[in-house]
C-alpha cells in the first residue's frame, strides 16, 4: 500500500471532523506483522453524541456522525471488487480483526480517553476500507454477509471517499498543506475532474 491510499482515508476523516492517528509510519514486508502493525489508522470523533445509534455498515459521509472511535484497515486492491471468492481467499483482509490486534486496540485507546469509566466504553467501530464490491446480486449481498460474520463494522470504498473530498475541494483555495488535497484541486481546476452526483456505492 502507498502512502497516497492512506492519505486520502487520512483526508476524508479530517475533512468530516475527525482526529486521526497513524500507527505506524514504516511498512512490514519480509515478516508477519505484530499486532499494532495490523493496524492503518485510529479515528476520533470529537463531536460524537453519547447515546448515539451505531453507524450503517455502509460508512458514507451522513454516518460518520455516530462513529465515536474506530480503527481502521486499508486495503488499496484498486482493481479488484471484494467478491465473495476473494474474502474467503484472502484471510489477510481480516487481520486487523484477530485478538491480539484488538487487544492491542484496548491499549491505544484507553477507557480514559473516551471519557468513560473502565470497562464501560464501547469497542471501537472496526471499518475496512476496500476498493469495491460486486454490484450484482446475490454476491454483493453475499460479500456483505462474510464481512459481517468475520467481525467488520463498517465498510467505505475509495470511490465514496474521493467523491466526498471532490465535493468540498475549492479550486480558488491553495491547499499547500495537503499534498493529496491539492493536487485534486489542480485536477479540478483544469476539469479534468468533475463534481458528481452518481450515486455512492461501495
Amino acid at each position: 500500500m502507498s502512502a497516497i491510499d492512506e492519505d486520502i482515508v487520512r483526508e476524508y476523516f479530517e475533512q468530516n471532523g475527525f482526529l486521526v492517528r497513524q500507527v505506524r509510519k514504516y511498512e512490514v514486508m519480509a515478516r508477519k506483522k505484530t499486532g499494532d502493525e495490523e493496524i492503518d489508522l485510529l479515528v476520533y470523533n470529537p463531536a460524537y453524541q453519547p447515546g448515539a445509534r451505531k453507524p450503517d455498515f455502509f460508512l458514507l459521509s451522513g454516518e460518520l456522525p455516530f462513529v465515536h472511535r474506530g480503527i481502521i484497515a486499508v486495503k488499496a486492491w484498486h482493481t479488484d471488487r471484494f467478491t465473495p471468492g476473494t474474502l474467503k481467499n484472502s484471510p489477510e483482509i481480516f487481520s486487523f480483526l484477530e485478538q491480539d490486534v484488538l487487544k492491542e486496540v484496548s491499549r491505544l485507546f484507553p477507557p480514559a480517553a473516551a471519557g468513560a469509566e473502565p470497562g464501560s466504553a464501547e469497542p471501537p467501530t472496526k471499518i475496512l476500507v476496500l476498493p469495491s464490491l460486486p454490484t450484482a446480486e446475490p454476491f454483493r449481498s453475499q460479500s456483505v454477509q462474510l464481512l459481517k460474520e468475520r467481525g467488520v463494522d463498517a465498510i467505505i470504498s475509495f470511490r465514496a471517499m474521493l467523491i466526498d473530498l471532490l465535493e468540498r475541494i475549492e479550486v480558488n483555495r491553495s491547499y499547500g498543506k495537503s499534498y493529496t488535497l491539492q493536487v485534486m484541486r489542480i485536477l479540478k481546476n483544469y476539469d479534468l475532474l468533475k463534481d458528481t452526483q452518481m450515486e455512492l456505492l461501495p
